[in-house]
């Protein structure tokens, strides 16, 4: 069974993502960061995938993009730190990134390489839904990645079933149509979260955008599955200190442990 589908199956409210990027903060930082988030309470991992354009990610994602390029990451070079990881990284994967990126490696060679490697499913905002239909979803499916669709507070009850339909994994629910790490208050979404519980969809859902706290992480859980981090955990990165104690530290005071 998938390591998505199984812990959704094991556990059903609570569950906490949190995004890191491949190469950040230092080259070979990667799976260092990776079990420490495992080590320190992560459900789940999302792996950023650097990107020159990274059009859903605010202004600190970003910057922890450009500068794991500037480092040296590649899907190459992530794809081969990522060979064994599985030996030490028991908790769901997911790889976060753009088309191009995939395309210039080869799409179905880059959905092949992820699933050897112990990958569980992507995420590709900008894959539309029709191309995902027609072309790119049944590759996903053959190497037996799951594919989870972003909704936002713009997008239709006719487009959120069609998205639920096609998600195999679980619903991104953005709080907002924003970029990540927007600091649009959680009590304004709360009808859109209310809609979503509402709607008795297929899939789990997870909100994220403008999570960064236990205050935002119990408002989030209280209308979904969990909940979505990265800006606030990227700028934590950024602190002195060992990414085993920044990263306890973190999610300690995420989970209302301090």
């Amino acid at each position: 069974m998938n390591r998505i589908t199984s812990l959704f199956n094991k556990k059903k409210s609570r569950i906490l993502n949190i995004y890191c990027t491949a190469g950040y903060p230092a080259i070979n930082s990667t799976l260092e960061v990776m079990r420490a988030l495992q080590d320190s309470g992560a459900d789940m991992i999302e792996l950023g995938m650097p990107y020159s354009d990274p059009l859903a990610d605010g202004p600190v994602i970003q910057a922890s993009s450009t500068k794991a390029i500037q480092n040296g990451m590649t899907i190459s070079k992530l794809f081969s730190d990522l060979k064994d990881f599985r030996k030490h990284i028991h908790v769901p994967v997911i790889l976060m990134g753009y088309m191009n990126p995939a395309l210039q490696y080869g799409f179905e060679k880059f959905c092949a390489k992820a699933a050897e490697t112990g990958i569980d499913g992507l995420i590709l905002p900008d894959l539309p839904m029709y191309e995902f239909e027609t072309e790119y979803g049944e590759i996903i499916g053959k190497y037996g990645l799951k594919f989870i669709f972003l909704v936002t507070p713009e997008t239709s009850d006719e487009r959120i079933r069609m998205l639920d339909r096609l998600s195999t994994g679980f619903l991104y629910a953005v709080s907002s149509s924003s970029t990540t790490g927007n600091e649009k208050s959680m009590e304004q979404q709360m009808g859109y979260f209310k809609k979503l519980q509402d709607m008795k969809l297929n899939n789990p859902v997870l909100i994220g955008f403008g999570i960064k706290d236990n205050e935002t992480f119990n408002a989030a859980c209280k209308y979904s599955n969990g909940a979505i981090i990265g800006t606030a955990y990227i700028r934590a990165l950024e602190e002195n200190g060992s990414v085993d104690a920044v990263t306890k530290k973190f999610i300690d005071g995420i989970l209302g442990k301090q």
